[in-house]
């Protein structure tokens, strides 16, 4: 599975926010996922957490900030730190975290 269409890869899901491993990379899952404009409460992870947006926007709440990561754009979630996926995120994400999270 060398090439890959991620765009497809994501439509095929048949939930949103409910990703999908396409491949390992050293010792990190490469994961998508579809969003669907719905909010997610925050989480907290002990490694960071690569979001990659392929398509749309991906809205985020850190710290009481609101940042917007555009399509083809990339926030780096640091360890430690909550984040909450905001209403309004749409499109496709990519997500790159250790193998096992």
């Amino acid at each position: 599975m060398p090439l890959l269409d991620l765009l497809d890869a994501a439509n095929g899901l048949p939930d949103a926010w409910k990703s999908r491993v396409l491949a390992q990379a050293g010792d990190c899952n490469v994961k998508i996922l579809r969003m669907d404009g719905q909010p997610s409460p925050a989480e907290t992870h002990d490694y960071n957490e690569a979001l990659i947006v392929i398509s749309g926007a991906l809205r985020l709440s850190v710290k009481g900030e609101a940042i917007e990561v555009a399509a083809g754009s990339m926030y780096l979630a640091p360890a430690g730190v909550p984040h909450a996926v905001a209403e309004g995120s749409h499109g496709v994400l990519m997500i790159v975290d250790p193998v096992g999270s």
